[in-house]
Formats: structure tokens, sequence, C-alpha cells
């Protein structure tokens, strides 16, 4: 099959090697089977495997949870999602650049020519970003139609992105194959979001990075005061978390962590006639310049957090 990345693709079941057709690939160690719809490889783990050491209520509650996620992100704004930040006033681009700047900040060296795996990559936003800058990228979501989205932005776009959709907590991928794991906003919308970075951990040969909401006081009283949610639209908890918990968990996969910070930022997830405004030309550089001198000072109180950790030991 000409699909790229093929080598380093395995059973999610069982971690076997898979053999390949147009139509569907199988897994001869354990019997399991995946179809390929319309070119994208569907490789998740059915229910019986989704949790081998679970009791039947966990695995039916995990499923059920996926099941949400997947039919939410189905049905999305297609347009939208597919161009988004094109078209977006230019404070809503420059936050977004912001958080994709600081997720690569703490790599101690650069994506050019690296092999990236974005985990629960949406409509492939973050893939473009990062195949912009030079690496090649897989982006992976349990959402079928994110998966088709995040191929037509490659189309559209004129990027080089491979779509797959997977299960963060379940990646099919053999251990240390791609060189960096990369997550933006996405760990929070899992059951269980230290499964997923310890995923990712396994995967990654160099690096992670991870981007998340942070378990803040402020994002509390937000919370309170109707400017946050405590469960999102998909009808799953918001699983904020925390540096410490992020960075224990990579100490103990044997990371070396070499970034750590919290700051903050608010932006709605479509903007509007606000951030219209505030992105025109006179006003943006003291919104920008705000923003910076806000961070510096209160940055640590923020309600995002991002962490970049380096796999000890690696080439």
């Amino acid at each position: 099959m000409a699909l790229p990345f093929v080598d380093v693709l395995v059973c999610p079941a069982c971690f076997g090697t898979l053999t390949w057709s147009a139509a569907r690939t199988d897994c001869p160690a354990c019997g399991s089977s995946y179809p390929v719809e319309d070119g994208i490889p569907v490789l998740l783990p059915d229910q019986a495997r989704a949790d081998l050491d679970a009791d039947e209520l966990d695995v039916d509650a995990k499923q059920a949870h996926k099941r949400r996620q997947a039919q939410f992100f189905d049905e999305e704004n297609a347009e939208f999602e597919i161009n988004r930040p094109h078209g977006t006033p230019r404070l809503y681009r420059w936050l977004l650049a912001e958080k994709i700047r600081r997720g690569l900040a703490g790599l101690d060296e650069p994506i050019d020519g690296k092999t990236v795996l974005t985990v629960c990559g949406g409509s492939g936003m973050d893939a473009e970003s990062l195949a912009r800058a030079g690496a090649q990228v897989i982006t992976s979501d349990i959402s079928l139609g994110a998966a088709k989205r995040a191929r037509q932005r490659a189309q559209r776009y004129g990027v080089d992105i491979t779509s797959i959709v997977a299960d963060a907590e379940r990646l099919p991928f053999r251990d240390r194959s791609v060189d960096l794991v990369f997550v933006h906003d996405g760990l929070h919308h899992l059951a269980d979001p230290t499964t997923g970075l310890a995923e990712m951990a396994r995967v990654a040969a160099r690096a992670v990075s991870i981007t998340e909401p942070a378990r803040a006081s402020i994002t509390a009283l937000a919370v309170r005061l109707g400017l946050a949610q405590e469960q999102e639209e998909a009808g799953n908890r918001i699983a904020r978390l925390s540096l410490d918990g992020i960075t224990a968990e990579l100490r103990h996969c044997g990371f070396e962590v070499t970034r750590a910070e919290r700051y903050g930022m608010y932006y709605r997830h479509e903007p509007g006639a606000i951030f219209a405004a505030l992105s025109l030309p006179v006003i943006f550089p003291i919104c920008r310049l705000t923003w910076r001198l806000v961070n510096g000072v209160l940055g640590r109180y923020g309600n995002k957090l991002t962490v970049q950790g380096a796999r000890a030991g690696r080439p």
C-alpha cells in the first residue's frame, strides 16, 4: 500500500505487524482487521480489547466516552474546521500561533526533517503548522470525520500530512517509532489523560510536547462565572491537568523535562466581532503587548500549561 509511514503502524490490539491492502489492513498475530476508509486507516481497537485489565463496567464507560467524542467531532462545522485559523481575525491567529510556538520552545533540536505525530489532532490545524516548519507529519484522531477534514485541509493548503484514525489511549505505532509526539488541547478529552500521555511517551523516539488546559484557581472561578466550561460540548468532563502530574509521568517514562510552564490565554473556539475589533491595525499591537506583559507577571498562575520532554539517552 502507498500510504506513508506504513512501516511504523501496528495493530492497536496487540501491537503486531499489519498486512495492507487498499480496503483494509489485517493483523495475522491476533486476527484483528481494520478498514481503510477512502484511503484513511481506521486503527481503533475493538471493544473486547479496549482495556484488557479493566472490568466490564469500566470498559463500557470508557467506550461510551470515546463514542461521544467521535460522534461529536464527526459532526463539526466542516468548513470552519478545515480552514481554521485561515480567514480569522489577526489576534485569534496570533494567539494560536503563540500556543504552537510555546509548544516547541522547549525542544532541544529543530523539527525540520523530523517525523511528528499529532495526537487528538482534530482537523489538522496543528499538523499544518508543523508541516510548514519542515516536519513529516502524521495527524491522528478518534473521529473519522476529523481525519477526513485534516486530509482535505492538506489538499486545500498544499501541505504534506498523513491522516489516520486512532485512539490516543492505544496508539497504533511501534515503540519509539516517531521523533516527536505532539498534543495541543487533546489529552483533556480523554477519560484517562495519563494513559494517553504514557502512550505518547512510548511512541516518541526523541521528544514529546504537551499543551493543555491547566488545573488552575482562575479556571475554577471562570467555571463558576460561566466563562469556562466544566463539561465539553461532546458531554464529557474536561480533564484539566497539572504541571507536577505531567512532569512526574514523563520522568517515570524515561524523559528529561526540558520546559514546563503555565501561562494565561483566552479565546472562543469561533472568534466573533470582539476579536475582529481587537485585530484592527492600531489596537492589535496594544493587545499583543498587554498579553505579554500580563503573562510576564502572572503567567505562572495561568489557565494553560505546556511541557516538553526529551527522551533520556536518545541518539
